[in-house]
């Protein structure tokens, strides 16, 4: 059977003016597809096998290539927008016809030379699209372990639960929205901190050092706010609300509360009522 979005080894049917027709020797052999006559190697007979990729022609009909696109049905891969349209978007994936990304597929805006995460699936029509909510063609067998650095994609941002990353664009991992301290969009590059692997796999990540390591980072960057405040003083303190800290320092309450007790503590700076000071 030719099966379309999946990359497939063929044999050689017969030849015609457009190119070699192609058939799976394990099935039907009425069920041809055609390889372009510039795409047929010189060498190539009747009988002889070839791997090619399947997908549709402009005029919707099955045709083999030799090209390996960036993935096939049900992966994932970053690909670049080359065109947007009232319809959706068209994506760099390596052949010659662009991959279509519906507008109904897409979470977020689009322009041209924007670098996005997708999944290749089959629309209602049995076409190749490509859709940007892959939440259900990412992999949970990760070889990662609690506090291990990985790298990988935004690809959805949540109100509720935080930042959805595929980590290796290819594993379901979630930045939870009590460590979000920046503004992401989907196709951010992401660089984590395993804080855990739940039962079902899937990855709990931080983009802070554990606690112990990371106040030295808040603590010194805290200071070098201060000590470029032409008063030595910042209108902040541990009263301060947290959405207000989250906003001004990129920091939970927590971590702000543990970088100013030790700056207190290494006698750097003293709290009052209406701020932190530099101890001059």
């Amino acid at each position: 059977m030719i099966k379309l979005g999946k990359i497939q080894t063929l044999t050689a049917a017969r030849k015609s003016d457009f190119g070699m027709y192609l058939y799976d020797a394990n099935g039907s052999r009425e069920d041809q597809v055609l390889l372009p006559k510039g795409q047929v190697p010189s060498s190539m007979n009747i009988g002889d096998e070839i791997s090619v990729f399947i997908y549709k022609d402009s005029e919707d009909r099955l045709i083999a290539t030799t090209a390996t696109p960036a993935l096939t049905l049900g992966e994932v891969a970053l690909l670049s927008v080359v065109q947007t349209t009232k319809i959706g978007a068209f994506l760099n994936w390596g052949l010659a016809k662009d991959l279509f990304l519906p507008f109904k597929e897409q979470t977020r805006p689009l322009k041209e030379g924007d670098q996005i995460l997708v999944g290749l699936y089959t629309d209602k029509s049995n076409r190749l699209c490509a859709t940007m909510k892959i939440y259900d063609f990412l992999d949970t067998d990760s070889p990662y372990q609690k506090d291990d650095t990985v790298y990988g994609h935004v690809y959805e941002l949540s109100d509720n639960f935080g930042v959805f990353v595929a980590v290796d664009d290819r594993y379901s991992a979630l930045l939870p929205k009590q460590e979000v301290y920046e503004n992401f969009k989907p196709g951010d590059a992401i660089c984590a901190r395993v804080r855990s692997v739940r039962e079902d796999g899937k990855l709990t990540l931080s983009i802070r050092e554990k606690s112990f390591v990371q106040m030295d980072a808040d603590s010194q960057f805290i200071y070098e706010r201060l000590t470029s405040s032409h008063k030595g003083m910042l209108p902040f303190h541990d009263k301060t609300d947290a959405e207000i800290i989250k906003r001004e320092f990129h920091l939970s309450k927590n971590a702000f509360k543990r970088a100013i007790g030790r700056l207190m503590k290494q006698g750097k700076i003293r709290i009052e009522k209406d701020g932190i000071y530099l101890n001059r």
